[in-house]
């Protein structure tokens, strides 16, 4: 019985060192940088690895030309893009933390949270 006590005390240790890491990397990620791009690089939009979008960066005759319905959808694929890679940077980050470490319902966990793993619109 005090085995298990002793392993359960582990376990908790263990939880706490993960806890601590996961605010570490959630912090990491508000510092990462990822780019998507639409119309040859005409439209550009940047996003931070926790998947909040900080600039917009349109060509000047892209807005020139009037096109309105053309704007809207290479912001629309730009913006899709990048927060692609921000859950995909996540994810990556969210693995070293996680390593081959397989708990069922993780991924499902972490998409709730915004963090990662297979979240669909």
């Amino acid at each position: 019985m005090l085995k298990g006590l002793g392993n359960f005390a582990s376990i908790l240790q263990q939880a706490q060192q993960m806890q601590g890491r996961m605010k570490e990397i959630e912090s990491n990620l508000g510092n990462i940088r990822v780019e998507g791009s639409a119309g040859g690089g005409m439209v550009r939009v940047e996003a931070t690895g926790q998947q909040k979008l900080v600039a917009f960066h349109i060509e000047q005759s892209l807005v020139e030309s009037g096109d309105r319905e053309m704007l809207e959808d290479l912001l629309l694929a730009a913006t899709n893009q990048a927060l692609d890679k921000a859950k995909e940077t996540a994810s990556q980050e969210l693995s070293k933390l996680t390593g081959d470490i397989n708990l069922p319902g993780l991924g499902d966990a972490l998409s709730q949270l915004g963090l990662g793993g297979n979240q669909t619109p």
